[in-house]
């Protein structure tokens, strides 16, 4: 199957949180597109490997996406080396996507600009024909994705570009809220994390807010970019 975009997260929720309305609308408008999680999430403090399974079926069913994989990295160790990058390989030429989203090049979190710059040191090397790969016992193509663009995570990195995604908000939310185990919910006697706040539940919206508001929308998306982004015209631009 081949697909428009395939979107990477260190964790499962990764994808859901950085652009979970801009793949929901991608689906949408017609456009094939599925998520790869690195890692299980299994040292996550609250909940487990196999809630973080269920909970990543019904995150993608949320968003309309049938095509979900993991590579069952492991949570906070993996690292960017030949083994790994061939892993991601494997899954870029099985899928053959004209765009690349992954992890936030920085964040608070470790995985998360580990997992950017390994799924984008991929994308260059899945192009080499000399890199050789196999899936299934069959011999795979070499495959470099168009573009590689980077969500934005917990810091409030400058985007490069914005999406408008007014009419996808509540897709993103029922995606964000599958993860029943992870999110703020009043009485949980389960620990307090810095994503299990109240504060953290509502900022999903108004960060939303904040980036539509400057684009003279209600809610958007953020992503910046590796290299410098192409029109063919002003009108492209409007």
């Amino acid at each position: 199957m081949k697909l428009d975009i395939l979107a990477f997260g260190a964790h499962p929720d990764d994808v859901e949180l950085g652009c979970g309305g801009t793949l929901a609308k991608e689906v949408a408008n017609g456009r094939m597109v599925g998520i790869v999680d690195l890692t299980r999430g299994e040292l996550g403090t609250r909940g487990s490997a196999e809630i973080r399974d269920r909970e990543a079926i019904a995150g993608a069913k949320a968003l309309g996406i049938t095509v979900r994989e993991n590579l069952n990295m492991r949570d906070g160790f993996f690292v960017n080396d030949e083994k790994h990058q061939l892993e991601v390989i494997k899954m870029i030429r099985k899928y053959k996507p004209e765009i690349v989203i992954c992890n936030a090049i920085e964040d608070r979190h470790i995985d998360h600009g580990k997992g950017s710059k390994l799924v984008s040191d991929a994308c260059f090397l899945s192009g080499l024909i000399k890199v050789e790969t196999s899936l299934d016992g069959l011999v795979q193509e070499a495959w470099r994705p168009k573009v590689v663009y980077h969500y934005i995570q917990w810091k409030n990195l400058e985007p490069d570009f914005v999406v408008d995604i007014s009419d996808f908000i509540e897709h993103k939310t029922a995606a964000i809220l599958a993860y029943d185990s992870q999110f703020y919910k009043p009485g949980s006697t389960e620990p307090i994390t810095p994503i299990a706040t109240k504060n953290f539940l509502e900022s999903i919206h108004y960060r939303a807010q904040d980036l539509g508001r400057l684009i003279g929308r209600d809610y958007a998306e953020g992503f910046t970019t590796e290299r410098y982004l192409a029109v063919n015209s002003l009108a492209d631009l409007v």
